[in-house]
């Protein structure tokens, strides 16, 4: 007898019943050889899995994926599935949570569907794994929440099932797995420096891509980098193949593009919002690198995304 991502009790090969919608269950196992779930119909929810040790395999549909430390796997719902522990693997330790995915998550879960609806994003940086560890530890704390008082503490080892019934708790639980999805989609999609870079250099990229509005200069870059304005705008054109202004330019541009697709601020908003001090020239080179002028973007961008 096995136990199922769903704290029931059941039989490897069995079809058992996943949680209904509507509602958010979080939890942690820790499984031997031998465990394994199977449901010939799918479920009604979305399964979200997290493995912190050892190995898992999980198969959604046609498509089929192993997971490893560091690896979140989804499993959209109505196709069949089944999951366990890869055969030969000691364990599989792995969060899960059940729950209906927001409607902006697929568009970031997109470039890692593998097919049939398994998303499959590897791999996330170790960096993030301490953050999305403790986003699923409050989403545990959160589930249990009664809305009357503070959410409970969580004490280590305490890991069971917990079911988000009030919509307070519900939405504290999304809230954090969104975190988790974020932090996994998105660190995944960053793209990873060229080998052999300057670790000076990567440091500068890194400043730019993760504040792109800040008022960056190459003498400030150069200073936190600790390398000369010349020394550094030389060494980051020969490592990079653009002058360091050139890449905040692009950086900024790649930024004003993601908040006219996601948000309704005016396209005057977007270029401060974005480190542009006239929106005048905003407009001049977006157009030069887009094609289009701000607004007209919008609407595309918007019509794309429907």
């Amino acid at each position: 007898m096995t136990v199922s991502a769903d704290g029931l009790p059941v039989a490897a090969t069995s079809g058992d019943p996943a949680p209904p919608p509507g509602v958010v269950v979080v939890g942690r196992f820790d499984q031997p050889p031998g465990y394994g779930v199977n449901r010939p119909r799918g479920a009604d929810s979305w399964l979200f899995t997290w493995t912190t040790g050892g190995q898992g395999r999980l198969r959604h549909g046609g498509a089929e994926a192993r997971a490893g430390a560091g690896d979140l796997v989804v499993l959209a719902p109505g196709v069949p599935h089944g999951y366990g522990v890869e055969p030969g693997a000691p364990h599989w330790e792995f969060w899960w949570v059940h729950c209906q995915a927001r409607p902006s998550w697929r568009s970031w879960l997109r470039p890692y569907d593998t097919g049939d609806g398994l998303y499959v994003v590897t791999p996330t940086p170790d960096a993030v794994h301490g953050r999305i560890e403790a986003a699923f530890r409050r989403m545990l704390a959160d589930a249990r929440w009664t809305g009357t008082e503070a959410p409970p503490e969580m004490a280590p080892g305490d890991e069971s099932v917990a079911v988000a019934h009030g919509s307070a708790a519900r939405e504290l639980a999304l809230c954090s797995l969104e975190e988790v999805v974020l932090l996994t989609a998105g660190s995944a999609r960053t793209p990873q420096p060229r080998p052999g870079v300057d670790a000076r250099i990567r440091r500068a990229q890194a400043l730019i891509a993760a504040d792109p509005a800040a008022p960056h200069t190459v003498r400030s870059l150069a200073g936190h980098v600790a390398l000369s304005p010349s020394r550094f705008a030389h060494l980051f054109a020969q490592q990079s193949g653009q002058s360091p202004m050139r890449a905040l330019r692009e950086a900024r541009l790649g930024h004003a593009a993601r908040l006219l697709e996601s948000t309704d601020l005016s396209v005057e908003r977007v270029a401060a919002a974005s480190g542009f001090a006239s929106p005048f020239h905003f407009n001049r080179v977006f157009r030069e690198r887009y094609g289009m002028p701000p607004g007209a973007y919008r609407v595309t961008g918007s019509m794309v995304g429907t």
